[in-house]
């Protein structure tokens, strides 16, 4: 069997090291000119950019600094949000402190009435109007809200 191309014309050869340095010297000259027309061609567009370069430096410094302090004082997590948040979770402390003493309270009031007699019939009476043999409950009518007095008077 015979593995040998019949075309080398099609057959691409790696180039090797050396060609390409050589490629790069004979160009070398010729990308020299064009970067030297290029620089003298944006040189004049720049050059007073350059005198300017302090100035855009602290403009640009400052800018940065305002938009910083902007997104501090009003960005998502910001000074304004930061002080909404403080009040609505200081509120619900308050709230937290009422209920625990509200819970306290209630705790109480049923130990009581699981432990002591006397409070068992004390709400007995109050809640429930019971009352002992021979005693009598004597409940007051419910007191009537009248309704207040129309007024025909002109609105102003």
């Amino acid at each position: 069997m015979d593995f040998r191309v019949k075309n080398p014309g099609r057959v691409r050869r790696f180039p090797s090291p050396q060609d390409g340095l050589r490629a790069v010297t004979e160009r070398a000259r010729q990308a020299e000119a064009v970067a030297a027309s290029w620089v003298e061609w944006v040189r004049p567009a720049f050059t007073p950019l350059y005198g300017l370069r302090t100035r855009i430096a602290t403009i640009t410094v400052a800018l940065l600094a305002g938009l910083l302090f902007v997104h501090v004082l009003l960005g998502a997590n910001g000074m304004i949000v930061y002080k909404k948040k403080r009040v609505e979770y200081e509120a619900l402390q308050k709230r937290i402190m009422l209920e625990q003493k509200e819970n306290e309270f209630y705790r109480q009031q049923i130990q009581g009435l699981k432990t002591d007699e006397k409070a068992v019939e004390k709400e007995a009476r109050e809640q429930l109007h019971y009352a002992r043999p021979g005693e009598y409950v004597y409940v007051p009518p419910p007191t009537a809200n009248p309704a207040p007095p129309v007024n025909n008077s002109a609105k102003k």
